[in-house]
């Protein structure tokens, strides 16, 4: 049997996707990843089904904005992660987190569309926005940092590691 590929982190890609016509503010979506983590299990993992609203997580689900219609809903955090490269090499440049219960059985989800979109903007940006979430949540997503790249972890900012080792 072939050993499953285990999903990479955009880095760098040829040909970008560019968000934005001549004249504006251009963004580019190739260095941003999104990073699902399942809290009750304790594990992240890369999904790019996410960048559209397709993770695994997501497929089969009718979302709501208002948390109260998902009250049996099991806790995901969506991640953006934005890489960036200095001399020194790539790093965690921006890291912003979202909410998102999904209550499988239902077919029932709850998450703010405009704060994903709003969050994806922000990790694009290189801001770090994860100091909202619980600490094993934290936890989770600092380890899997570390061990998917330590150099890009160590060459990060000082904020990413205080915000992720804040379990308060």
């Amino acid at each position: 049997m072939e050993e499953k590929k285990k999903p990479m982190f955009n880095i760098i890609k040829k040909e970008p996707k560019v968000h934005g016509t001549f004249g504006t503010g251009v963004l580019s979506l190739s260095n941003v990843s999104p990073v699902i983590i399942d809290v009750e299990a304790g594990e992240a993992f890369i999904d790019m089904g996410a960048m559209h609203a397709r993770s695994v997580v997501e497929k089969g689900i009718k979302f709501t904005p208002n948390r109260e219609e998902v009250p049996n809903g099991k806790l995901y955090w969506l991640v953006w992660v934005m890489i960036d490269q200095t001399e020194e090499g790539p790093y965690y440049a921006g890291v912003t987190a979202c909410e998102m219960t999904v209550d499988r059985e239902a077919r029932r989800g709850y998450k703010s569309l405009p704060e994903h979109v709003n969050r994806m903007d922000k990790s694009l940006k290189r801001h770090i926005i994860v100091d909202h979430m619980d600490g094993r949540s934290k936890e989770v997503l600092a380890s899997f940092l570390q061990q998917h790249n330590r150099d890009m972890w160590e060459r990060s900012s000082e904020e990413l590691k205080r915000q992720l080792q804040n379990h308060g």
